[in-house]
């Protein structure tokens, strides 16, 4: 499902019940998961990736200026997420494999800032159905039958949370060539304020 700014505020806060369903079908036990949510609907869930998508995370900077490249020029987005100083887009599953070596052949891929990429055999925390109230304290993730991939920091990383929550139970997913062409416009727009470093596809701490 393309979506726009206007359209993003209105479900980037919680997701619906039918984007929950795709969420949850991600993992081996889609009942499980429904289960830990209806005990606690304002805690952040660890999901794998590869089936029902992939998780591509980008420095904050880059990732607003990739965000805003598919909006306004291109197809739009699926759910996107942020926590910890990165912008974290859901991605087609195969993406986490395939954009590294895209982003290899471009000229201006060296320019990107490290992308982070998420697929089969990762694992990733994804926000909560709902905001937490901001006065409770926050809880940890919630694992089912996976766990975050890469080491975890010493310092607190704050709880991720939607900039476009899934609304639907088969939302429109970008795919490595659309996030190729997307990152490779916005690392020529950026020019010298980006700082060339590989991408990779093997996790160092998620999120950073």
């Amino acid at each position: 499902m393309t979506r726009t700014p206007q359209d993003a505020l209105h479900t980037a806060a919680y997701v619906t019940p039918a984007g929950a369903d795709w969420l949850a079908s991600a993992s081996a036990s889609p009942r499980g998961v429904q289960a830990l949510w209806a005990g606690a609907p304002t805690a952040a869930v660890t999901l794998p990736c590869g089936t029902a998508f992939d998780v591509i995370s980008m420095d904050a900077l880059f990732g607003r200026r990739v965000v805003g490249r598919l909006w306004t020029d291109g197809p739009g987005t699926g759910p996107v997420a942020a926590r910890g100083g990165r912008v974290m887009l859901f991605a087609t599953p195969g993406t986490a494999q395939r954009l590294p070596a895209l982003l290899g052949w471009e000229e201006w891929g060296e320019t990107a800032p490290p992308l982070l990429c998420y697929g089969r055999g990762d694992a990733v925390t994804v926000p909560p159905l709902f905001p937490p109230d901001p006065d409770q304290p926050e809880a940890a993730p919630l694992e089912y039958g996976a766990r975050e991939t890469g080491a975890r920091e010493s310092t607190p990383v704050p709880s991720p949370r939607w900039l476009v929550a899934p609304d639907v139970r088969k939302p429109w997913l970008p795919g490595p060539e659309v996030l190729l062409w997307a990152c490779v416009r916005a690392a020529r727009a950026a020019g010298g304020d980006l700082v060339g470093t590989a991408v990779t596809s093997t996790p160092a701490v998620f999120p950073g």
